[in-house]
């Protein structure tokens, strides 16, 4: 609860940034009081960043005012913010990966020896130290970057902020990239920093994180800010109208068929990356007809691979992938979408779509050499005209006209046009990988109806994404990965978080029911 006596922490008033074509912030206030969390909500070019990149000094405001502790102030640089006692933790660490801890927090700051050429590297690690159990962040600053987790590299971003004054916040995704132990251990250590005085602004599209983290919630929709609430006032459900101007109805898994036959099969799959690393390790599983088997792990274990075996993207070193009983096993991916494979990738722009091509075009793409769009060598215009603007009908992708280049199209209605080009196809199994990302609440809505509309059609569904309510809502069964390995396979409809944190960071292997030791390597029988 604010003291109506201390000034806010940060007081926007006004805010208005134009860019050519666009006003990404139109006259937004926002208040950020001493010792609150406050949750920045909206959908994906709403102009949160924008708002929060004009705080830090990346941009200017064109119209407006900053007030930083009741002082009004000309923010021109992340210099200057830094100097004002903000800190930002941007969604993708900005750390040197050879660099120990103490290394990258002192960077640029270090404290140096009489005559300033050599690096009082004692003092900086114990304060690091200082830092570290002052707030519960439980980092060694001898460890070099490259040797930890994820999460404890997320808390090495937050101590380079506590080292250079910060006591305003702004995390940007923080979740994105943790497992879910390392998101509880995040919510409490940001609960630490607030009772110590300081402030955040946690920038994020997860509804139940700012429900169980945040005090109070800014909505921006299009560039302006449509309400602050207090969360304890609030819903899930009223937070998702506010972001998209209507209310959301959120589709969950709901079963009317039993599973069919296996369309999918893959037996030891195994393949090598760069340098002969190996990135899949004796994988094995089966999806059937009808249903849909997620795929949890933090990125990086093996997700991006396994897809690339399924739709020949990438060769496997051994083991087989076997489509409706036939081995297809480092088949080009043409022969592999005529066996009836779609796939929606997970980068739409590199993989998806060509974004200089028109939308019409692009709802064909893969199938533009089969007879309905093409005749002697030559494309049949009238015919992919048709098809196309049939699809965007019954997808609603919202265009001006197919005409139009891909990248016209807004990220939502690109992702659109990718699934109705490949749902149109009749498939048997559809590979969807991170289908959600980056859109909206009312998009996200769109893309899981479609998907569970195609199991109950009998379409076999690998669901690979790094969202855990999206999995655990869509799928019939989960399997987790870690380190390139299949840890385990658990029940959709019984989500257990421990269990599924513990197999995700690679200590327990659910297939031999073994806790892994401190080393990794003694194993201990679970009681």
């Amino acid at each position: 609860m604010s003291d109506a006596s201390v000034p806010a922490a940060v007081e926007l008033i006004g805010i208005t940034k134009r860019f050519p074509g666009l006003t990404a912030n139109d006259g937004i206030g926002f208040q950020l009081n001493r010792g609150e969390i406050h949750a920045l909500l909206g959908e994906n070019g709403a102009g949160k960043s924008t708002l929060m990149n004009i705080l830090f000094g990346l941009y200017q405001p064109d119209e407006g005012e900053i007030r930083i502790h009741g002082q009004s102030t000309v923010i021109n640089g992340p210099s200057r913010a830094i100097e004002l006692g903000i800190g930002m933790v941007h969604q993708h660490f900005k750390l040197v990966q050879t660099f120990t801890v103490a290394d990258n927090i002192v960077l640029g700051s270090e404290p140096a020896a009489a005559g300033g050429l050599r690096l009082k590297k004692k003092e900086a690690e114990a304060r690091v130290r200082e830092l570290s159990a002052k707030y519960g962040l439980e980092v060694d600053p001898q460890l070099r970057v490259e040797r930890i987790s994820v999460g404890m590299q997320q808390r090495v971003e937050i101590l380079k902020t506590l080292y250079r004054g910060a006591d305003i916040l702004i995390l940007d995704e923080p979740t994105a990239v943790l497992t879910v132990g390392e998101i509880e251990e995040l919510m409490l250590i940001l609960r630490r920093l607030t009772a110590e005085g300081k402030s955040i602004i946690l920038i994020t599209h997860k509804l139940k994180e700012i429900m169980k983290a945040s005090d109070r919630v800014t909505v921006i929709r299009r560039g302006k800010a449509v309400g602050t609430v207090r969360t304890e006032q609030t819903s899930e459900g009223e937070l998702a109208a506010m972001m998209v101007g209507r209310p959301v109805t959120i589709h969950e898994r709901g079963r009317r068929r039993a599973p069919g036959g296996i369309v999918l099969e893959m037996n030891g799959l195994s393949m090598q990356g760069e340098r002969g690393r190996p990135v899949l390790h004796g994988v094995s599983f089966s999806v059937r007809e009808g249903e849909i088997v997620g795929i949890a792990g933090v990125d990086g274990n093996g997700q991006h691979e396994l897809v690339e075996a399924v739709t020949g993207l990438a060769a496997v070193s051994s083991g087989t992938v076997r489509i409706g009983g036939h081995d297809m096993t480092n088949r080009p991916p043409g022969e592999l979408l005529r066996a009836g494979i779609a796939h929606i990738p997970e980068d739409r722009h590199k993989h998806g779509l060509i974004l200089d091509f028109t939308l019409g075009e692009n709802m064909v793409l893969g199938g533009h050499s089969s007879s309905m769009y093409s005749q002697y060598g030559f494309l049949r215009r009238k015919s992919i005209e048709r098809e196309a603007q049939l699809l965007v009908e019954r997808f609603d992708v919202r265009t001006p006209g197919i005409q139009y280049t891909a990248r016209t199209l807004s990220g939502g209605n690109q992702q659109k046009a990718i699934i109705a080009r490949e749902l149109s196809r009749g498939p048997k199994l559809i590979v969807a990988v991170q289908p959600t990302r980056g859109l909206d609440i009312g998009a996200i809505a769109f893309v899981h109806e479609r998907l569970l509309a195609a199991r109950e059609e009998g379409k076999a569904i690998l669901l690979v994404s790094y969202e855990l309510d999206e999995l655990f809502s869509l799928s019939d069964r989960v399997l987790v990965m870690c380190g390139g390995a299949v840890m385990g396979e658990l029940d959709a409809r019984q989500r257990d978080d421990e269990m599924l944190g513990l197999m995700m960071c690679g200590r327990i292997d659910k297939r031999s029911e073994e806790v892994l030791g401190h080393d990794g390597n003694r194993p201990q029988t679970v009681r």
